[in-house]
């Protein structure tokens, strides 16, 4: 196997263990059990646990970056505001339905490293960017971006753990319950928004 699949596979380990046992879990020699490779595999890639970490991070920031992309690129621009809530309704059940363990992943590391203020910073840019969210919000003609943006993440951040974590756990991920769920949610903030 190449060094860049190797590690992507030690990586992609990494989150499955930090999802279903927590940081405390994981170690090299956890890894390197988990994947069935020789004592020291997992040490050869990525000599610490702070490398580990912010390779965790690195795949989980790069794969968002690639689904939005992808999901800008499958389909029109929103027209209106329904479109968009429908649109970002789908895109976050892909995102529940497809990367529950990286969903999970996250929130543990922001958790268990919220002293790290490096690592957070990094963790809580990885799923979502302000960037397009102010982009939407000026197109919107709202009259502060920023602000709304903001507001606009806490409320992807909050819908995405209560359907993972919250009371709303049990809707499954995929169905069209789950989209009319979360555009429900989306089109009553949009609602609410001044523009």
């Amino acid at each position: 196997m190449s060094t860049p699949d190797r590690r992507t596979q030690l990586i992609d380990a990494a989150i499955t263990l930090i999802a279903q046992r927590g940081l405390r879990a994981l170690t090299h020699r956890a890894l390197d059990a988990a994947l069935d490779l020789p004592a020291g595999s997992t040490s050869y890639y990525f000599r610490t646990k702070a490398a580990l970490i912010d390779a965790v991070v690195t795949r989980i920031t790069l794969r968002s970056r690639a689904d939005f992309q992808a999901a800008v690129a499958s389909g029109p621009a929103p027209t209106d505001l329904a479109d968009a809530a429908h649109g970002i309704a789908v895109w976050l059940d892909q995102l529940l339905t497809e990367r529950r363990d990286q969903l999970i992943a996250r929130h543990a590391l922001i958790i268990d490293l919220l002293d790290d203020d490096e690592i957070t910073a990094k963790l809580t840019a990885s799923l979502f960017s302000v960037e397009r969210a102010r982009e939407l919000f000026s197109a919107m003609e709202v009259s502060d971006p920023a602000t709304a943006a903001a507001d606009f993440l806490a409320l992807l951040e909050g819908a995405v753990f209560d359907r993972f974590a919250g009371r709303r756990r049990e809707l499954t991920a995929g169905s069209a319950d789950s989209v009319r769920q979360l555009e429900r949610l989306l089109r009553t903030y949009f609602a609410g928004t001044p523009t």
